[in-house]
């Protein structure tokens, strides 16, 4: 009988909860009576070693689970190999190496099975506490899901939690769009999450513009599909020439009295951080050296750059973030949770450790990656056909 603790980590996606659904579900088909807990708020619980124990009614309940966005274990932001972070925290004594005190806990506990729900950030902590615990001869399978609204997980086809981030974005969208009834000359920027990836403002503008096309208008009292439609989308793996855009944009406006701008949070990331740090003020980043984007506020620099060029006589700057990353699954997702879930379980329980997801490295097949082959950092290929066809049907290329 196993004894399975399973975490979750990082930032929330709409797959958490689903994916922990996923993994009872399978583990009540083909072992009924393993023991199973959650370490509470990620690696931090671990470390801890605050758990909370699966009872005969959640196991039995796993199904509430599919129809709720968040994690009920709650989540964190810890790097276990970040030893002064780790002892700043409280999470470790000064003098102990987190990775030690992670192995000891899951020795304590009895864990024969961890499963790690996460990003990169996530599961590259996992292929650190796998390798760890191999050369310490501890042994324990490590099975991994890799979640993130970014898609930008090396070697994933597709992370669970992104395609209804970036349906929910749309939807947030959908309601935003009329505010440009308020005032004349109006510029929205719509600030997606992606610090690096430009994956999700993408697909957010995407399933967006696909949603217009069910949608009737009435040019006649000026609401008309110009107006409603994106007029720009920036994305980090793209430059951006101020400058033409400016003009373009400028004219959009003339025409449309309005300007849409779908704004991925990492666009000119670097760029603002010069322009922050060649005024001699800190720029704050995380336990994983990433920068506070909150701090910097990329939404309101590029408002700034663009509202007098457009002689904009309101700017109004939405953030979908935390409304896209907390729903529950959409019916792809699911689907792909579960398939992944149970996958990993038939896994664990032949004791092979990896990360289970559509791998690029196997033309996209579902299967089991080498937990050292995950890292993050991975871009959004803007060659894509679908994507090259909306920049062109929007002006913009």
């Amino acid at each position: 009988m196993p004894r399975v603790a399973i975490l979750t980590s990082g930032g929330i996606a709409p797959c958490l909860s689903a994916a922990i659904g996923g993994l009872i579900e399978k583990y009540n088909e083909m072992s009924p009576n393993a023991e199973i807990i959650g370490y509470m708020h990620g690696y931090r619980g671990l470390l801890l070693g605050e758990t909370v124990e699966f009872s005969k009614k959640v196991k039995e309940a796993h199904e509430v689970l599919y129809n709720f966005g968040g994690t009920p274990i709650g989540n964190s932001r810890v790097k276990l190999t970040n030893v002064d972070d780790c002892v700043k925290k409280g999470y470790v004594p000064e003098g102990q190496d987190p990775l030690d005190v992670a192995a000891q806990q899951l020795s304590k506990d009895g864990i024969d099975i961890l499963h790690t729900i996460g990003g990169d950030d996530t599961n590259s902590m996992a292929a650190a506490l796998a390798r760890h615990l191999e050369s310490s001869d501890t042994k324990l399978t490590v099975v991994g899901l890799p979640k993130t609204v970014d898609n930008d997980v090396v070697p994933v086809k597709q992370t669970l939690g992104a395609w209804t981030a970036a349906e929910q974005g749309a939807i947030f969208f959908e309601n935003i769009s009329n505010e440009n009834t308020t005032s004349r000359r109006q510029l929205i920027i719509h600030e997606v999450m992606g610090r690096h990836c430009g994956w999700l403002t993408a697909a957010t503008a995407y399933e967006y513009r696909k949603s217009l096309k069910n949608r009737n208008f009435l040019p006649e009292l000026f609401i008309s599909k110009q107006r409603w439609d994106v007029h720009a989308i920036y994305v980090p793996e793209m430059d951006i020439d101020f400058q033409k855009e400016s003009a373009r944009l400028r004219k959009c406006m003339d025409e449309n009295d309005c300007v849409n701008i779908f704004l991925s949070e990492g666009a000119g990331r670097d760029t603002i951080v010069r322009e922050i740090e060649s005024q001699g003020k800190e720029v704050l980043r995380d336990a994983f050296g990433h920068v506070r984007l909150e701090e910097i506020n990329p939404g309101q620099w590029f408002a700034d750059q663009f509202a007098e060029a457009l002689s904009a006589d309101k700017t109004l700057i939405q953030k979908s973030g935390y409304f896209a990353r907390s729903a529950k699954p959409g019916e792809r997702d699911l689907d792909l949770i579960k398939k992944s879930a149970f996958m990993a379980v038939e896994f664990a329980l032949k004791e092979k450790s990896g990360l289970v997801g559509l791998d690029d490295n196997n033309d996209g097949k579902l299967g089991l990656i080498d937990l050292q082959l995950i890292k993050g950092g991975k871009e959004f290929d803007t060659s894509q056909s679908w994507f090259q066809n909306m920049l062109m049907e929007i002006g913009q290329k």
